[in-house]
């Protein structure tokens, strides 16, 4: 680096502890926590790179006034739409993401929501706490058909796992293609409704963007098998929510995971909670217990790439929302 100290928010962070590993950047960063949106917008004068700590905030775009010198972002999360308002993408200001940290984790959800619904683990602990025996016949996994909306990283860890443990998948993306190392089969995006006819798991996948938004809706959960189960580990935008719940009191689909919703928190009087055989998960499907430490390990190495003036990891193409390879 040079003689003068690189200026570096850490938005979302009291402190900076609260990101293991910076020590290791060395003396040459003046590292500026911003925990609030007034901290952000005091901040921002004058600092070089942004760590986006707190994903899930979006107070970035009111702040945006204030990014004066700003020349990379470094975002905590896989989906970067909080990010994508207009100043930004018509920006020279560099975003990156965290692709390819959270996939393992969030396969393994996946693959646990779907044994789950397979040999009724809920209905058997709620036996237990009952003191009942409950015994009953299950489903077996093995040979079901499903259908992987984004085909991205997570959407092909999503592949890998799934078709190792004998299920059959296929993917959807914005177009057809055929002889893929993951899915086999890709159908585009125009196609969607054919394909969830076939499907006896649907998982939802894409990033967030205007031809992602509202893309599962009434018109979908119709075109589903009625034993077909739905999970979406996406952004709550990508689902109409009252349209889900519409499909599961009617007995449309068998049942559904939302991982991510339209207002989070969930609020304690939404209709999802008590929505029948709809499992309500806090968007923790890919939150492992060193996951921060790993998204503090890829921003280090890309701050000493940038220090450097290398390509960055994990370079978003803003026009799309997410990496292109």
């Amino acid at each position: 680096m040079s003689s003068k100290r690189l200026a570096v928010v850490l938005q979302g962070v009291k402190s900076v502890d609260e990101v293991p590993g910076l020590e290791a950047a060395g003396r040459d960063v003046e590292w500026r926590c911003a925990p609030t949106f007034d901290a952000l917008s005091e901040r921002l004068p004058g600092a070089e790179v942004l760590l986006g700590w707190d994903f899930r905030a979006s107070e970035l775009r009111a702040a945006w006034g204030q990014a004066d010198c700003l020349r990379w972002i470094q975002w905590s999360g896989a989906g970067v739409d909080a990010l994508l308002f207009p100043e930004l993408v018509s920006s020279h200001v560099m975003l990156t993401n965290a692709r390819g940290i959270f996939d393992r984790a969030m396969a393994e959800s996946v693959l646990g929501f779907m044994l789950s619904f397979a040999k009724g683990f809920t209905e058997t602990f709620q036996s237990q706490v009952e003191r009942r025996w409950n015994y009953r016949w299950t489903e077996q996994l093995m040979g079901r058909e499903v259908l992987i909306v984004g085909v991205g990283s997570i959407g092909r860890e999503i592949a890998r796992l799934l078709s190792a443990a004998g299920l059959k998948v296929q993917g959807v993306g914005r177009s057809a293609r055929s002889g893929d190392a993951d899915f086999g089969i890709i159908s585009a995006v125009s196609n969607l409704d054919e394909c969830l006819a076939q499907s006896d798991y649907v998982v939802a996948i894409p990033p967030l963007t205007p031809d992602t938004h509202g893309l599962f809706g009434a018109k979908q959960f119709a075109s589903m098998k009625k034993t077909a189960r739905f999970i979406n580990l996406s952004r709550g935008e990508v689902v109409d929510e009252a349209a889900l719940v519409a499909a599961l009191e009617t007995g449309e689909i068998a049942g559904a995971v939302l991982d991510v919703f339209q207002q989070e928190p969930l609020p304690e009087d939404s209709l999802l909670w008590s929505t029948p055989n709809l499992v309500v998960s806090p968007h923790m499907s890919g939150d492992y217990d060193t996951h921060q430490t790993t998204v503090a390990e890829l921003f280090l190495d890309n701050l000493d790439r940038y220090a450097r003036g290398d390509t960055l990891i994990n370079t978003v193409d803003k026009v799309h929302g997410f990496v292109i390879d």
